[in-house]
């Protein structure tokens, strides 16, 4: 069964590859979604997919790319739906 997931992604999360790291292990997953930058320095990642997938996703999100230190992440539940046929970077 699919699941959606929003997560606020705080720390040194800019300027250090944060984005395309998100959507490399997205697609490695076959999750969809997308992933953006906010204006006060946090990333934020809507997922969809299998929950398994999903799981692993957030699980990488949790550790980031080299160079990131992430601190915090927020997480909700959504109910998925299905508006995305891949994972983008905007």
């Amino acid at each position: 069964m699919g699941v959606g997931r929003r997560l606020v992604i705080s720390g040194r999360v800019q300027g250090v590859g944060f984005r395309y790291f998100t959507q490399d292990a997205a697609a490695r997953e076959g999750v969809t979604g997308w992933v953006r930058n906010l204006a006060d320095g946090r990333v934020e990642a809507y997922l969809e997919g299998e929950s398994d997938s999903v799981t692993r996703v957030e699980r990488a999100i949790r550790q980031g790319p080299r160079g990131a230190r992430v601190d915090h992440v927020d997480v909700d539940t959504e109910e998925p739906s299905g508006a995305y046929s891949r994972f983008e970077v905007k």
